[in-house]
Formats: structure tokens, sequence, C-alpha cells
């Protein structure tokens, strides 16, 4: 039941009323934020004039962009609250506009900063302690001078940004508004339109037949306009080859990966380590094939839940315990804030009307770290909230702990701590669980989750890296390479105890991360870099939670693989990756004693 959220506790709303507590407030905001852009534009061609003019600049631009970063968040949260209140969305929508203004109002700061070298900058401030927080934004923005290009070449570059969207705009319209479903038999025998929200629900139907006809059905909506969506994909894949060239780049994924400084073998290493392991997933899919009872086990059937899931009903406050006993490993100084937190409003607990789905941690380096939830009383929601929690209190040390220049942290290290939350609760949970169905309920869970993030965004990886290559060394690419290709990928990653039905050659014309290139296989190596963590912490103890620590409270003060050293983890070696799998496999072991047993 969706409760009404005036009939809500208080204890169970987010306090993001306490960034702007009234209209007023929020609009004193703007106005001061409008005072700072004009101050900042009369920057304009003098930001190397002095050490003096610099400084009053950044501070300038600092107070610019955390107010803005304060506007944006506060607007977004607020109309998530209920995204019918007009009022809401004209309030993000103004916070949205102005920050747009903000991003071409300081355009000019870094070009003018690349027209000095970076050993003239630091002479010019080098008796000025303010700058020493800005040591490591110098090191970047300067480091990528090799690949920025004159200022007329830079401008051409960014006119032509929309020209350069479009093959992801125009997969959005077709995904998103365009395709049409056809509609199939549910369960019950009544007609349902299938649509990109209901599929995975209809992909995990107890009734096969209900699996089968869902994803016919899905595809063949892609299967007419393969040819478009294939040319579509093929030009965001030249677009990336030719940004890669233009800004001196021996290739497409040496583009990708450099803005965090990721060597290209982390990316390698990544494939190449599950290629090692894709046993371990076919002995996966074996074992789901038996205890499903199936004769044939088809693609359409990898998501379909096992039958051991956890039915105990969880309340939010018994839910808040389980995530508070599981993560005792992490002591008390990270408890006694998290703690504080739940209790201070950092979540906003229960689904409410007009309520934004799912589930997320935002907040800016000014504000605490919201969490919005839509809780429900199952061990899925709990480990969400210990998810969102690990997100959370990452972004609490981070801002605590460094500068603003220094806090935010990157994507390759985002899912780290929230996912470091979920095994170190995992591992809690399985030694306080005897039972044998719900134990296999926890492993089950796990299991999925070493599936979909680390073994299919891993396969993602390799497909992106594959398309890229294909189009750089000269040969042609076609939709039905693309599909060829796909194809076999999934041979490779789910083995021979899977039927793979035709019309999962065409899986890949649905995921919208292709046109974002290089990013899934972030996913795979953060979960990695996690487990590793996570068993650091349980081998060493105190050692490694003093290094975890560290490590949430360095925020973004350095590159991320620099980053995950400080927490015992080196991503440029295959080890972590290796290290997770071999936990995957470990708990493989125990799920196919447990089916054995007749206990």
């Amino acid at each position: 039941m969706i409760i009404d959220r005036n009939d809500l506790d208080v204890q169970y709303k987010w306090h993001i009323d306490e960034m702007y507590p009234t209209k007023e407030a929020f609009e004193a905001d703007i106005e001061t934020a409008k005072g700072l852009m004009k101050e900042i534009e009369g920057y304009k061609g003098r930001v190397l004039e002095s050490c003096a003019v610099l400084k009053n600049l950044f501070v300038a631009s600092e107070k610019l962009n955390r107010l803005v970063e304060n506007l944006f968040t506060y607007g977004h949260m607020k109309k998530d609250e209920d995204n019918g209140l007009a009022s809401s969305q004209a309030q993000f929508d103004r916070a949205m506009s102005l920050s747009v203004e903000v991003g071409s109002a300081c355009s000019f700061i870094e070009p003018e900063l690349l027209l000095a070298s970076k050993e003239e900058v630091m002479v010019l401030v080098k008796d000025e302690a303010f700058f020493e927080q800005y040591a490591f934004y110098f090191e970047k923005l300067y480091r990528q001078k090799a690949h920025k290009l004159s200022e007329q070449e830079e401008k051409l570059l960014a006119m032509n940004g929309e020209i350069a969207a479009a093959p992801q705009t125009i997969f959005g319209m077709l995904n998103n508004a365009d395709l049409k479903f056809p509609v199939i038999k549910d369960e019950e025998g009544k007609d349902v339109e299938i649509t990109k929200g209901n599929f995975t629900t209809l992909l995990k139907s107890k009734d096969q037949t209900v699996r089968k006809n869902a994803f016919e059905a899905f595809y063949s909506s892609f299967i007419g306009v393969k040819n478009t969506v294939a040319s579509t994909y093929i030009s965001s894949v030249k677009k990336d080859i030719f940004y890669a060239k233009v800004r001196n780049y021996p290739s497409a994924l040496r583009w990708g990966l450099d803005d965090e400084r990721i060597d290209q073998s982390v990316y390698e290493n990544l494939i190449a380590a599950m290629h090692s392991k894709m046993h371990l997933m076919h002995r996966y899919m074996k074992l789901r094939k038996k205890m499903l009872g199936l004769d044939e086990q088809h693609i359409y059937d990898v998501h379909v839940p096992l039958g051991v899931e956890d039915k105990q009903v969880i309340p939010y406050e018994k839910g808040v315990e389980m995530v508070v006993e599981g993560l005792e490993a992490l002591g008390e100084d990270y408890l006694g804030i998290m703690k504080t937190g739940l209790a201070t409003g950092w979540v906003d607990v229960f689904e409410t009307p007009g309520k934004t789905s799912g589930a997320y941690s935002w907040g800016t380096y000014d504000s605490k770290p919201y969490i919005l939830l839509n809780y429900q009383d199952t061990i899925d929601y709990v480990f969400t909230l210990a998810h969102e929690l690990g997100h959370s209190m990452h972004s609490y040390l981070s801002a605590k702990n460094q500068p603003y220049p220094c806090a935010g942290y990157t994507i390759f290290v985002a899912e780290v701590a929230s996912t470091v939350n979920e095994a170190l609760l995992m591992k809690s949970l399985l030694k306080k669980t005897t039972g044998k169905t719900a134990r296999m309920a926890l492993i089950n869970y796990f299991m999925d989750q070493f599936k979909s993030t680390v073994y299919r965004q891993t396969m993602f990886a390799e497909f992106e890296k594959w398309s890229h290559e294909r189009i750089e060394s000269g040969e042609a690419l076609t939709g039905e390479d693309l599909s060829a290709y796909y194809y076999s990928l999934n041979q490779l990653y789910f083995g021979d105890e899977v039927i793979m039905d035709d019309a999962i050659r065409y899986e890949w014309m649905r995921i919208p991360h292709f046109y974002n290139a290089y990013y899934v296989y972030k996913y795979a190596t953060g979960f990695s870099a996690a487990m590793a963590i996570a068993e650091r912490i349980e081998k060493e103890g105190e050692v490694a939670v003093s290094d975890y620590l560290r490590f949430l409270s360095s925020g973004g003060s350095m590159y991320p693989i620099d980053l995950l050293k400080i927490a015992g983890v080196d991503m440029t070696t295959a080890q972590p990756i290796q290290s997770g799998l071999a936990i995957f496999e470990k708990l493989l072991d125990e799920m196919e004693a447990l089916i054995n047993s007749n206990d």
C-alpha cells in the first residue's frame, strides 16, 4: 500500500528542506549566483594577470559552483518527492537553466589557463597557500594539455557537440518513444502489452512459455528496426574514433580511459580474468537448470528466480538493525556516523504518490548525503539500504576530510563503497544463517550479483572493444557483424547448458550504455575491487579497516587507481578480479553442496 506523504512520520522523510527552508532562501541563492556570474565574466582575458586575480577568480568560481550544485540537487530531490507537483518542477527547471548559464559563463577559465604551461602557473601561485588545495586539479588539467587543441579548433569541436550527440539522441528517441512492443498472454491468460518496464518482470515469470513469448515478442520489435539501430550505433562508434584521433590518442579505448588515467591493461585484465574463469559461470548455469527442473534451459530463462527466495517480512526498523549489525566490522566511528545519519533525516524511506522510483544516494559538499528509498519489507531492500548507505558514507567522509576541489570522486570508484557494504552484510548474514533454504536464498542473491555485475558487464565491455577495434583497423562493420559477434559472446559467457535462441543476437540493440563508450566495465571493476576490500577486512581486521576508511576519506584527491591502492587493492593487476571470482566459486561450491544434501 502506498502511503500519502502527509501521513508519514517525519522520521521516515529526508530532511532536504534543511538546505532551503523557504522558497525565499532558494530565490536568494539564485540571485547570488547571478551576481557571481557577472563578477566572473569580468575576469575574462585576465585569468593569468596575477596571483591575486587568479585567487579571486577561483574563490568566486568555487562559491558559484557550490551554490549551483546546492540549487540543482535540492531542486531535483524536491521534484523526486512528488513529480506531480508543478511548483517543484518549476523550481527544478530554474535550477537546471541556471546550471547551463553557469557552465557557459565559466567556460573561458580553463582555455586561458592552458595558454600557459603548468610550470608557469606553479611559479605564479607558489607563494599563495590557497592554491595547495588545487594541486591535483592543476595536475589533471595540464596532464591532458597535449590532447587539447587550439582555441579555434576547440571552438569548432564545441560547435559540433549537438551533431556528435546525434547517435545517442536518435537511439534514445527510438528506444523510449517510437518503439512499440506486442501483446502477449501472462500467467493468468490475460493480455499484457510488453513495455521496457515490465519486460524484465515477464522474464522472471514462473511460466516458461510466458518467458519465451515475452523474449521473442520484445526482440521482434528491435528486429524490425535492426538496420536503423545498427547504423546509429556504428555512427556512435565512428564518433568515438573521430574524437580519439583529433585529440591525438592511439585508439578510442585509450581516449575513453584517459580522463581517469586508467591504463588499458586494467580493461584487458578484466576480460582476460573473466575468460580464465568462464567455467564458473557455466557451472552456475548448470546449477540453475537443475534447480529450475528444466529439460532445456534457454537464454530467456537465466533471469527467473530459483524458488529459494527469502520470504521473511523485514520491516524498515529491523532492516536498519540488520545493516548496522552487518557492518560492525567497519568500527564504531563508521557506525556512529551512519546511525546518526539514519536518525537525523538522511533517508526518505517509503513509496508515496508521485515519488521517483528506485533508490539513490545524492547530496552536495554542503549538504547531508541524502538517500531516496522506496522500501519494501524484503531482504532485497535491506541490501539496497546497505548499498546506498555505502555511497552516503563515502560522500560524507570525503566532504569532511577534503577541501571542495578534492572531494568529488569518479565513477571508477563510485560503486566500491556501496558494494563493500553489501559484501560485509552478506558475510554477516551467512555467519548467522543456518537453515538450508535461507542460506540458499542469500547465496543465490549474491551469485546473481556476480552474474549481472561482473560477467554480464564484462561481456558488454568486450563487445564495445571489439566493435571499435574493427572500424579502427579499417574493416567494414555491419549490423549483421555486430549481431553475430554478440551471439558468439553469449555462447562463450553462458556455455553449453544454455540454449542460445536466435533473438538474443539482437540484445545489444537495446543497451543505452553503448552510446557512452567504455563505461560498463567500471561496474565489473568496481564490484571486484569491493570484493577484494571486503575479504581483506575480514582477514586483517583493524589494519584493513583503517586503510579502507582512509580511502573513503580521500574523495577525489588522487586518480582512482591510486585511491584504491590506499585500500590495499591494485587494479593494475588481475589479482582483485581473481579474488572476487574466488568468492563466486566458493559460493557456487556451497550452493551445489546444499542442493545435493538430503537435509
